[in-house]
């Protein structure tokens, strides 16, 4: 018997059909943030809140910016993120500012090298198109291309993934680095790293 799902926010694909599957299991725990309370969720949990399921211990680390009640789970490796952070990507702003979201995903990007980035879509390879439309001489990300496009062909999934080699493909976590300031300064010139993730997350949403 399932002992327990976490929820990470609100939205319908992330919470349809918990209700249905409490029917079946009504033992089973479901942990999500308050913004999941009609929608399921029998345990609220937040930020610096921490869970055991399966013998292991989870803490729980408010990520807005997708949803403004987000929330990760961590247990060193995992890390289910949800919406916030994909691999070459993250999460749409649908409720919150894009300094929220940048302040959640440097949260992420604190995290140790060896974390497994367990994100809740198989974005990876629109994402990284689009990162080679701003960067296409980029080594790191065409190189991952290669290995995404191969792994799709064949129909296997390129989740999870390490945060180490993320940190290096993924332009979101990349608004420090050099050659991203460069590219963008041919079009604007943006001083701070929260303005340079939110021209770039404007950038995506029209891709």
């Amino acid at each position: 018997m399932p002992e327990a799902i976490f929820l990470t926010h609100h939205h319908h694909d992330h919470v349809g059909g918990v209700k249905e599957l409490l029917q079946h299991f009504p033992q089973m725990t479901v942990y999500g943030p308050a913004e999941t309370q009609d929608k399921g969720a029998t345990h609220l949990v937040g930020d610096g809140d921490t869970i055991r399921v399966l013998g292991e211990k989870f803490t729980l680390f408010a990520t807005p910016g997708h949803t403004l009640g987000h929330v990760c789970y961590f247990s060193h490796p995992y890390l289910f993120c949800g919406d916030t952070l994909f691999s070459g990507g993250c999460g749409r702003l649908f409720e919150g500012t894009p300094s929220q979201m940048y302040q959640s995903l440097m949260k992420i990007n604190s995290l140790p090298d060896d974390t497994l980035i367990c994100c809740a879509h198989e974005y990876t390879l629109a994402n990284i198109k689009f990162a080679l439309s701003i960067l296409p001489h980029d080594s790191f990300i065409n190189e991952y291309y290669r290995k995404v496009k191969e792994l799709r062909v064949k129909k296997q999934m390129t989740l999870p993934v390490i945060l180490k080699n993320e940190r290096k493909i993924n332009l979101f976590l990349r608004t420090e680095d050099i050659d991203l300031i460069n590219e963008i300064n041919k079009e604007t010139i943006l001083q701070q790293p929260e303005a340079r993730f939110a021209w770039l997350r404007s950038k995506k949403d029209t891709f």
